[in-house]
């Protein structure tokens, strides 16, 4: 069998260190360290502390590249640590009350609570976090039981066994000191091959590596593809005394400027009442929607916008911004969590629940189960598939199972529009989850834009108030998420078929990455793609400004843009987020 091969930015024929470990986990967010916690507790109580647990992670420096909104579910937390707030697991709020909006056209809008409120939003006992607070207090206690979390590391490549190509030995991280014509700077590094018994797979959302390994080992469920949603987050200081009474709130948002006499699509906002009189504010856009054009930073603008959000932001700064995707295809969307020599948790795995809006406590339950299943097959010496199983079946008899079973049709019940999914949501909630149809199936996000043709050639952008401060552009945004890269390095936004930009999408779509991208990656200057030679070059790709969404690697139709993993720790800082 032949298989495509890994798209990397790694340098060929490059002698590289060999460093052995019994357990890598790629990825040190709240899956992937609660991975490497469990794995130590429970390898020193079998007598096996002389194994290695080695945590990489992209990012700078924990937690820079880790984005949520995020109202956490004590669950999972509870679970890995009876003691967590005993502990000093750093929080922003505990949830004091929560309400839905329904934001109306003409700045109007109507709050529901208690009993009007859908069951899955309701929030009690629950507690506002920083879910960049939280991994940094994690990696701390997964260091002290003796897991060694290594930062600015990023997995360039999957490595396989050359007598089982399909059984995983460990990762090759990314090569430093290149330049961007590909060629070594005399600051070349090569990376390692990280050669692993068993590798954990905890990238979040959309990783390459996880990616790369779905697609070479036909992991994803026929018929059901991951769906996903880009979500816009903002951090703002506000007046002490409106900050105050907002602490602990938590106000879910539906409507305007998604509704049916808008811009259409599923979607909505939040705003959550932190610590230091500061607001965490967003808006989240399904990538399964018809429209070319949409645009979701245009569409959290217009938010910001709407009367009802702008009443609580007056006065006030934008301190932080961020954007990433979101797996929300839940139960049968989810890939094999396991193979031969490797595991998938988190987001990786597609553990998140999209009727509460919740992932952190699943992220963790989910590490928690595969550091069981991984001690196990370590101590019988057998990291096979057959063995590594193991995790599925606890997950199956596990509360996390239970809980997406709940909502497995949930979102795929919105692909035939907003009100006929809420319709389905409310059937699904007294039928156990099954709804009108017992087991919807799901479209590829990039299957479902129309082209311009279908569409009318309209293009839709909503028209936010810009008399405030509010309405920053994209360029304004991605300053306020720190992003930085080094600008001598090829781009990670590979652009495969460049040739399709210019002879198929200009005409087809109208370009739709200019629109979809959060952070102005890619530009078409005037007349590009449009007129004699400029129009052979494609777009401008300000790889500089990415933050590392992976929604172009997403919603691109073509599905020729491909994103990798950039050299040196580069990209967003999500401090505090």
């Amino acid at each position: 069998m032949t298989h495509a091969p890994q798209v990397s930015l790694q340098v060929e024929k490059v002698q590289r260190e060999d460093f052995p470990v019994d357990v890598l986990i790629v990825g040190a967010g709240p899956a992937g360290l609660a991975c490497a916690i469990e794995l130590r507790r429970r390898l020193d109580a079998r007598g096996m502390g002389d194994k290695t647990v080695l945590v990489l992670e992209k990012a700078q420096e924990v937690g820079y590249h880790i984005l949520s909104g995020a109202v956490m579910d004590p669950r999972g937390m509870q679970e890995l640590f009876p003691d967590w707030r005993e502990r000093g697991c750093p929080i922003e709020a505990d949830v004091t009350g929560d309400c839905m909006e329904v934001l109306r056209p003409g700045g109007k809008s109507n709050v529901l609570r208690g009993k009007l409120m859908p069951p899955p939003l309701h929030n009690e006992g629950n507690s506002i976090i920083s879910l960049y607070q939280v991994v940094r207090w994690m990696k701390d206690q997964a260091e002290s039981l003796g897991a060694q979390v290594f930062p600015g590391f990023a997995a360039a490549k999957v490595l396989f066994d050359a007598e089982n190509p399909n059984r995983v030995v460990g990762v090759e991280t990314r090569d430093a000191g290149i330049d961007k014509h590909g060629e070594p700077k005399g600051s070349f590094q090569p990376g390692m091959n990280i050669r692993a018994a068993v590798t954990i797979f905890a990238e979040g959302t959309r990783g390459s590596s996880a990616k790369y390994l779905i697609e070479r080992l036909g992991l994803a469920p026929e018929g059901h593809p991951q769906i996903y949603a880009t979500g816009i987050k903002e951090i703002w200081e506000i007046p002490a005394e409106r900050g105050s009474s907002l602490k602990g709130q938590v106000i879910h948002t539906l409507g305007e400027p998604l509704s049916p006499a808008g811009f259409g699509g599923y979607g909505g906002g939040w705003i959550y009442g932190l610590s230091g009189n500061r607001l965490s504010i967003g808006f989240v856009v399904g990538l399964d929607h018809h429209d070319a054009n949409l645009d979701p930073h245009a569409l959290f603008v217009a938010w910001k916008s709407h009367p009802a959000v702008a009443a609580r932001l007056a006065g006030g700064k934008v301190l932080r911004y961020g954007a990433k995707t979101i797996p929300e295809g839940g139960y049968f969307a989810m890939p094999r969590l396991q193979g031969d020599g490797f595991c998938l948790v988190g987001d990786s795995g597609g553990f998140l629940n999209a009727a509460r809006l919740k992932g952190v406590h699943l992220a963790i339950k989910s590490g928690l189960l595969a550091a069981e299943a991984v001690v196990e097959a370590l101590a019988k010496n057998d990291t096979s598939a057959a063995s590594l199983a193991r995790y599925t079946e606890l997950f199956e008899a596990s509360w996390a199972r239970q809980e997406l079973w709940r909502v497995r049709n949930f979102r795929q019940a919105f692909d035939h529009g907003f009100l006929a999914g809420v319709l389905d949501a409310g059937v699904q909630m007294v039928t156990q989850g099954r709804g009108f149809i017992a087991r919807r199936k799901s479209h590829a996000d990039h299957t479902t834009t129309r082209t311009l043709a279908r569409a009318g050639g309209k293009s839709r952008h909503p028209r936010p108030a810009h008399n405030d401060t509010s309405a920053m552009d994209k360029l304004t945004d991605v300053y306020w998420s720190g992003t930085i890269h080094e600008e001598d390095q090829p781009a990670h936004l590979l652009v495969t078929d460049p040739s399709i930009c210019v002879s198929r999408c200009t005409e087809e779509y109208g370009n739709p990455c200019r629109h979809f991208c959060p952070a102005a990656v890619y530009e078409w200057p005037e007349g590009r793609g449009k007129d004699g030679s400029s129009a052979s070059a494609g777009p401008v790709i300000n790889f500089s400004n990415c933050v590392h969404c992976k929604t172009c690697d997403i919603a691109d139709p073509y599905q020729v843009i491909q994103w990798v993993v950039p050299e040196g720790g580069g990209g967003p800082k999500y401090i505090d987020m």
